[in-house]
Order: structure tokens, then sequence, then C-alpha cells
């Protein structure tokens, strides 16, 4: 029985003591279980690169990405999605968030919710054949997700699962298999812990790579900030100083006739030409400043 549980299910043997352990302790504990975490994704890189490139292949044809989880997992997914816009500037529902339970999921409990296949299936309704689907779940075991990818596959949509179980019957039927070897965690089942920590980095770096690949940063630069706020205002004139070279005097007014957009700015600059012409190349070339100078 022990040994056909999932892993985050077990019992870890190094906190076996917890209770009894200082402060301290816990916490160095709870530290050295987090480098599980960190080297858990080395040997999944070259399957990460590789939904990386399929979801940026679907993407660039109009497909979309979709993340489904429940609780923790659903949560980050959540998490990933929303920062994308004002970081990366990508149109609203190129990345959709599916969480067990819904909107409500997102700050109360709804611990259920992660057992119905039918809300699950209904999720990946809206999933089309360009689309990507990656499930998010700890135990590899979870219904809501399992019954969405294989709703979103019936779609012809590319499937992914990002779980902390080598053995996951989930991750048999999936295009890419992502099993975290994160093993048990220091409180027992609490996957919120390691195996989210796992997860919170595949996402980060799934992610990150994709909007690189489709043009969204220059050099290692946010260029397409969406500037809200007085902090990342000033961001974009910093951004355009050391991408261009110039001052913040001469950056903020190529930034005022750029429309704020630091992309039109930097091509402009970079190109010798007016803003209108900088933000039609970048329309050419689906938004790619490198592309768009070439």
């Amino acid at each position: 029985m022990r040994s056909e549980l999932p892993p985050t299910e077990r019992r870890l043997p190094e906190s076996m003591e917890l209770d009894s352990t200082d402060t301290l302790g816990v916490l160095r504990l709870l530290h050295e279980q987090d480098t599980v975490a960190v080297q858990a994704l080395e040997p999944l890189l070259p399957r990460i690169a590789a939904l990386v490139d399929e979801a940026a292949d679907r993407m660039r044809r109009g497909g979309r990405v979709h993340y489904f989880g429940a609780g923790t997992s659903g949560r980050l997914g959540v998490l990933d999605a929303a920062e994308l816009l004002p970081t990366y500037n990508i149109p609203p529902g190129r990345v959709v968030p599916h969480i067990a339970g819904g909107d409500a999921a997102i700050v109360n409990a709804v611990e259920n919710a992660e057992d119905s296949r039918a809300e699950g299936a209904a999720a990946a309704a809206e999933v089309g054949p360009d689309d990507v689907a990656i499930g998010l779940t700890a135990s590899g075991t979870t219904p809501y997700v399992a019954a969405a990818l294989e709703a979103a596959r019936a779609k012809g949509a590319f499937t992914a699962l990002v779980s902390s179980n080598p053995a996951s019957p989930i991750g048999r039927e999936v295009d890419i298999d992502l099993p975290l070897d994160t093993g048990a965690e220091v409180i027992t089942g609490s996957t919120r812990l390691k195996a989210g920590t796992a997860q919170k980095l595949v996402l980060n770096g799934f992610s990150t790579a994709l909007m690189v690949a489709l043009g969204r940063t220059w050099s290692n630069l946010m260029v397409s900030v969406v500037a809200t706020n007085d902090k990342l205002r000033d961001r974009s004139v910093r951004i355009l100083c050391d991408a261009t070279g110039l001052g913040p005097d001469a950056a903020r007014d190529a930034l005022a006739a750029a429309g704020g957009d630091v992309k039109v700015a930097l091509v402009a600059h970079l190109l010798g030409v007016t803003a209108d012409a900088a933000a039609e190349r970048l329309e050419e070339t689906g938004g790619s400043v490198r592309d768009a100078i070439r």
C-alpha cells in the first residue's frame, strides 16, 4: 500500500522528529529540502525545451497555452499567466489558467473540486487544435487535470503534464511528461512545499523561454513591459538607455514619440525611422525587435 502511494504522500525520514526540532532546525530542514526542488529540473530541461518550442510554434499560428490545475498547482498556473501580460504585453487570452473550483479557489481552498472530472472536461471546452494544454498536479493523479487533458487531446491539442510523480498514470497519456523527482515532503502531503516550488520553477522557465522565443525581449531587456506605474515607467527609460546608449532625457522623448512603447522607440532609434514606421515594422515581424531591425 505504502509503495503504491504517490511520492508526495509518503513520509520523509529526515523529518520524523519535526515536532521536537527547534525553529532554526525546522527552517534548515525546509531549506535543505528546497534544494531538491531545484535539482529536480536538471534532467527534465530537454523536455521543457521541447515543450517551449512546440508552444512557440503553435502560438505563432494563433494557438494558445492553457494551464489546468487544482489547489496550489492551480494557483501557480494562475500566477504565471497573470504576470505575463504586464511583463511581456501578451494579449489577454493567449495564456489561459484554469483552476478547479473557479476563481473562488484562488483565495479560498475548494478541496473537493479537484475530484470533478466533469469540471475538468468542461474547463477544456475552449481548447482548440492549435493549443497547448499543460496539466499541473503534484500527485499526478488529480481527476480534474486528467479529464481536462483527455478532452484537450481529443480536440487535437498538444498536451503535457507537470507532476512530482514519475509513475503518474496521467503522464503516460500526454505528449510530454515532466515528472519532477522531489520525493516526500517535510510535512507529509504538503505539496505547497518543494513540489510546489519545483512546479513554480518549471513554469518560470517555460513561460520565460516561451516569451524569449516569441520575441518579447531584446537581449536580456524587458522591452515589452507595460508601464502602468511610476516604477515601470522609470524602468522603461532605463531599458531604452541600456539598449541604445541614449541619456535619460533623450530616452523619455523617444518614448513619448512612441506612445510609451519601448519596442517602438527602440526600433525607431536603431533604424533611424519614425515611430509609425517602427510600429509597422514590428507588426510585420510579430513584435520581434531582433527581426524588425534585420
